[in-house]
């Protein structure tokens, strides 16, 4: 109970009443002392009326109208004469004097606190101005210990009323906060458990009837989030069922035309002119559909461990990825060059940033070869305190404006007409994984660039492996 919002609401409301109550108990005690001691003053003005009224009384009387008032002396001062009205002998000195004729709430407050803690009995002088102006000044001496005793009783009173409306008024504040807030709250919660049974049922969703402004935001934001949730898990839903297929078809018909591509070798070898102008095209189309099924099943598995870092010398990997790419453009007028120094190393995964190398390189001389005019390719590189920087820059017409939005997304980022822009996304996950990132630097009608950037710091390092998914490489 007590670790419930409700249990917690009651006991801080319970003691914030109490804690108003004492700040209200301080002026309180103060203002009856000032009453208490006020009335002592009155009613030994009013003794003193027997000894105006008849100028000599026996001491049976005066010590009577003394005791009924509470005092021991009465002094009344009239036309600039004092004169002592009432008198008995004082059990002790008088200790103190108080004018209560023009006091400060500070003062009062003071006096009465320090009187409620003062347990010794003392005797005090009261200074007062007389009722109905019978005089110039009143007064009195008088014990202490009535006084206090007056106090504590009332102070106890006090107390006790304070709990009982504390208790009272908490127990109706809970009352209050339970119907307004916590159940509403209990019951967006029950719907959230209920909506997190099972997300993807429609009917689940919450709607909004909380009567409360901020509450009914909270239901208005919640219905938005399930309502957008249940519709992107459904979607992911059809997504992986749609991958799954994908891969299946792709791992198959990627067998298909492997079978197929090696029938394409016999035929180009065939005399008859007609075959041997459509062979080429022949071949080119089967190569590029064996690469699609092989990047959409490269893309389609999470199973890819993570890259194993290693110092390697970046100039010998790029040659060996643009020997590659040289065989493949053997009649094309297309120069490659790499300008990075003969001892820089970068700390990478061999087989991983060769795969991200040849994505680029690749890209930018299908690019070339699509144009039909001379160009280069240029792979450059530089390092600093932070990091390793490698560039590759083609002298090609660029990307166009809608392969731009979407350079690095799955499906939807391809640069060339039929192509799916699986490489730039392998390529990009592939970079993370170290930890650095993959950005094009610029692009337009002079040339394209791309940039990768390593980090050297092993923390930075670490954490962007740990944050990436791996990927699963095509089968072989």
């Amino acid at each position: 109970m007590i670790n419930s919002l409700s249990g917690r609401l009651l006991v801080l409301t319970t003691i914030f009443v109490m804690l108003a109550e004492v700040l209200i108990f301080v002026p309180s005690i103060a203002r009856f002392r000032e009453d208490y001691l006020m009335n002592r003053l009155e009613r030994a003005q009013i003794a003193s009326l027997a000894l105006l009224a008849d100028d000599m009384i026996d001491r049976e009387l005066e010590a009577e109208l003394l005791e009924n008032a509470g005092v021991f002396n009465v002094v009344l001062r009239r036309d600039q004469v004092r004169q002592l009205m009432l008198a008995s002998e004082l059990p002790q000195p008088i200790s103190k004097t108080y004018d209560m004729r023009d006091n400060s709430a500070a003062i009062l407050i003071r006096d009465a606190l320090t009187r409620f803690v003062s347990p010794e009995n003392e005797v005090i002088r009261v200074i007062g101005a007389p009722v109905r102006e019978a005089g110039l000044l009143i007064e009195i001496t008088m014990e202490t210990t009535p006084l206090r005793e007056a106090m504590i009783d009332y102070g106890i009173r006090i107390l006790i009323l304070s709990a009982v409306i504390s208790i009272f008024t908490a127990f109706l504040l809970f009352i209050a906060m339970r119907a307004l807030l916590l159940k509403p709250i209990k019951r967006v919660v029950g719907h959230m458990q209920n909506y997190a049974a099972a997300p993807e049922d429609a009917r689940r969703i919450i709607t909004p009837s909380a009567g409360v402004t901020e509450l009914r935001e909270a239901e208005d934001a919640l219905q938005k989030l399930e309502t957008d949730l249940t519709q992107a898990l459904r979607q992911k839903e059809r997504l992986a069922q749609l991958g799954s297929a994908v891969s299946k078809i792709s791992h198959d018909l990627r067998n298909i035309l492997t079978s197929a591509q090696l029938f394409t070798d016999r035929i180009e070898m065939s005399e008859d002119p007609t075959v041997k102008r459509m062979a080429p095209k022949l071949v080119g189309s089967i190569t590029r559909a064996v690469h699609l099924c092989e990047s959409t099943l490269a893309f389609g598995k999470a199973e890819e461990p993570s890259p194993t870092l290693t110092m390697l010398p970046l100039s010998d990997l790029i040659d060996e990825v643009i020997d590659s790419e040289r065989l493949a453009v053997a009649d094309a007028d297309i120069s490659f060059s790499c300008d990075v120094a003969i001892g820089m190393v970068v700390r990478a995964d061999p087989e991983q940033l060769y795969r991200v190398l040849a994505n680029l390189i690749r890209n930018a001389r299908q690019a070339l070869v699509a144009v039909g005019q001379p160009g280069e390719i240029c792979v450059d590189a530089h390092e600093d305190e932070e990091a390793w920087w490698i560039h590759v820059t083609d002298t090609g017409p660029g990307l166009p404006a809608k392969a731009q939005e979407h350079l690095f997304t799955p499906f939807q980022g391809g640069a060339r007409k039929g192509g799916s822009g699986l490489g730039l996304a392998i390529s990009a996950e592939l970079v993370k994984g170290h930890g650095g990132t993959l950005e094009l630097a610029h692009t337009g009608p002079e040339g394209t660039r791309f940039s990768i950037c390593l980090p050297k710091g092993d923390g930075t390092m670490r954490a962007g492996i740990a944050s990436v998914q791996p990927i699963q490489a095509a089968d072989p």
